[in-house]
């Protein structure tokens, strides 16, 4: 039986969009590309509000992630991690032999424009990682605060994750000073997965300059000379691409506006559900994200059983993830769902949950 997803990713894929990917292929050298790489990259660029430099990499974007600190990464790097995907993020960094420090709090927390500020003003840093929706957990850290932290030390830079929050809510690059701004696109873009998007700002392209050992495959200098071309330094997934041109033009007949302010209906909904049966939520409050619900789970229900009852019943269900799975749960409130999809699915699980 197919399971319809509502897990923090993948999520559903619209048949439109699927279609899409079925477009008859054309060479990646081609003109035709060129002109498909270049309208995905001016819509891109509207979307992040951004005058940088924005490239497609085939790749999860873990990928990217891990590409970024090897070319952005001179002297040392502060990986600010509050959850499973910030801590792998500090564990790649050492894996390409960077010099970093994990600067930790605990799961469930955010990180802090106070908190960025204290290691910053140490000294020690040339740049960070930051994930700003940890999707384990459910904590959105506060973006727009901490860029005004980074803005009084130049000489880092930031390399920040918008995996499970680009598109669902507001990330003007530019106005916020991110040096490198990382995306996949299988959740809130709501596409299938296989493609990073990443930027790179003046600032982050001087730095790879003066940076050995960058590999080949996400050498940013070598998207740069390729961008020139409105191309990619090695073969994309242009069925993906494909796909993603529509997607954009989807985004934008719904009107930006719009599709923030769905997002966060559809988190008030399921937060206001979380309430009514009862459990408590893993983060606090105002630091919940906007694309999935972290709800600890406070009434000792069997998640793994419900998580089996729900596929039966045609419903992907999280359970948690790492070390809370089990004593957490996420809902995804994330893509091009609708609340009449939440609906939907909170319907049955008040089906197969006990009464409050």
């Amino acid at each position: 039986m197919r399971k319809k997803l509502f897990i923090p990713g993948p999520v559903e894929v619209a048949p439109e969009i699927l279609q899409a990917m079925a477009t008859p292929m054309v060479g990646h050298r081609m003109a035709e590309y060129a002109v498909l790489h270049r309208g995905v990259k001016e819509k891109l660029k509207r979307l992040l509000e951004t005058d940088s430099r924005v490239f497609l990499a085939t790749s999860s974007a873990f990928g990217v992630m891990e590409g970024a600190v090897r070319n952005l990464v001179g002297k040392r790097c502060a990986n600010f991690c509050n959850g499973a995907f910030s801590d792998k993020w500090h564990d790649v960094t050492r894996r390409c032999g960077k010099d970093a420090d994990a600067i930790k709090v605990a799961w469930g927390e955010p990180i802090t424009p106070e908190l960025v500020d204290a290691t910053l003003a140490t000294g020690r840093y040339d740049a960070i990682t930051l994930i700003h929706n940890e999707t384990s957990t459910g904590v959105m850290s506060p973006l727009p605060e901490i860029a005004a932290v980074l803005r009084r030390y130049p000489e880092v830079v930031s390399i920040i994750d918008t995996v499970s929050s680009m598109s669902a809510f507001r990330i003007p690059v530019d106005e916020l000073g991110i040096d490198c701004c990382i995306f996949g696109v299988q959740k809130a873009f709501a596409l299938p997965p296989g493609l990073a998007v990443f930027t790179a700002s003046d600032k982050a392209l001087e730095r790879c300059g003066t940076i050995e050992g960058r590999g080949y495959y996400f050498d940013f200098l070598e998207f740069a000379a390729a961008d020139e071309k409105d191309n990619t330094p090695s073969t994309p997934c242009i069925s993906q691409i494909y796909a993603m041109d529509l997607q954009l033009d989807r985004m934008f007949a719904e009107g930006l506006d719009a599709r923030w302010e769905r997002h966060q209906a559809m988190a008030d909904y399921v937060r206001g559900w979380v309430m009514k049966r009862g459990y408590a939520f893993f983060p606090a409050n105002p630091y919940r994200s906007v694309t999935l619900t972290c709800a600890a789970n406070t009434r000792g229900d069997d998640l793994g059983a419900l998580k089996k009852r729900m596929g039966e019943r045609g419903y992907a269900f999280d359970d948690g993830y790492g070390k809370i799975k089990g004593k957490t749960f996420r809902i995804p409130h994330m893509g091009d769902m609708q609340l009449a999809d939440l609906e939907d699915f909170l319907s049955v699980l008040d089906e197969l949950l006990s009464p409050v």
